[in-house]
């Protein structure tokens, strides 16, 4: 297989991920049972929080070990630049997170149905990015990023976008709005992803020496989404050991298929 269609191919799967999500749509006639939305939030997050360790944050630190003692600085300095950049963002822009009646950021005269997608548009554009970011690592002949690793990381995350595209569609579809409206706006919060990795491509550039930041970048962009939404979200209530549970799982089959396929 060309090594173009391989490349298409990693940065589609997230999207994809997304799609298969939101059309659960046409197939559940009401919204995700409230314990099963909770295990697959959890879920989600331990998929990104495994990812971010494994597939980004050490990939950054072993790049940066002829540093020396100061080998942590780069990753250090992505990772703080990926939360700052997270905060700043879900600080400003208005959102609206499925199932929550207050709207988040500045003060906005958008409807509930733009700014609910405007919230899984925040969370899923460092996963793009994090794809797009491992994807530079194995085109600039990193040691410890290859393409096998880049797909692992993208099966990962479409893995979690599943759940993620049901509990963006379902909600939408509960408060009016047909289902095909619902299907196509819950697969629209998935394009920033392609774009996010398309925009991390474009850095090819620069990429090798910044490479060890680009990686804790995204790597702390995708653990602000899981801290400050999945999290709280998924424990909200009764039943938080079952977020628990789904968070474990997510966190070792993403740290299985890291190690095994990456």
């Amino acid at each position: 297989m060309p090594k173009e269609a391989y490349i298409a191919i990693i940065i589609t799967i997230p999207f994809l991920g997304t799609t298969l999500g939101a059309l659960m749509v046409y197939f559940l006639k009401k919204e995700l049972n409230p314990r099963l939305k909770k295990a697959l939030m959890g879920f989600a997050g331990g998929v990104m929080v495994s990812a971010s360790f494994f597939s980004l944050l050490l990939p950054s630190l072993e790049l940066s070990g002829g540093l020396g003692n100061f080998s942590f600085v780069p990753s250090l300095v992505g990772f703080a630049v990926g939360i700052g950049l997270m905060f700043l963002i879900d600080s400003l822009l208005p959102h609206l997170h499925p199932g929550e009646q207050n709207p988040e950021g500045l003060h906005s005269k958008a409807s509930r149905t733009t700014m609910m997608v405007t919230a899984v548009t925040i969370h899923n554009f460092p996963e793009g990015l994090a794809v797009g970011v491992g994807l530079l690592g194995a085109l600039v002949g990193s040691e410890v990023m290859t393409l096998t690793s880049a797909l692992t990381l993208s099966l990962g995350i479409a893995l979690q976008n599943f759940p993620e595209g049901a509990i963006v569609s379902m909600p939408l579809a509960s408060e009016g709005h047909s289902k095909d409206k619902s299907f196509l706006l819950g697969t629209l919060s998935g394009v920033v992803e392609p774009l996010g990795a398309l925009l991390a491509l474009a850095l090819s550039s620069v990429v090798e020496p910044a490479l060890p930041y680009l990686l804790s970048f995204a790597a702390g962009a995708m653990v602000y989404v899981v801290v400050e939404e999945l999290i709280p979200e998924a424990s909200e209530g009764e039943h938080s050991n079952l977020p628990t549970l789904g968070f474990a799982f997510g966190f070792a089959l993403m740290m299985v298929l890291d190690v095994a396929l990456g």
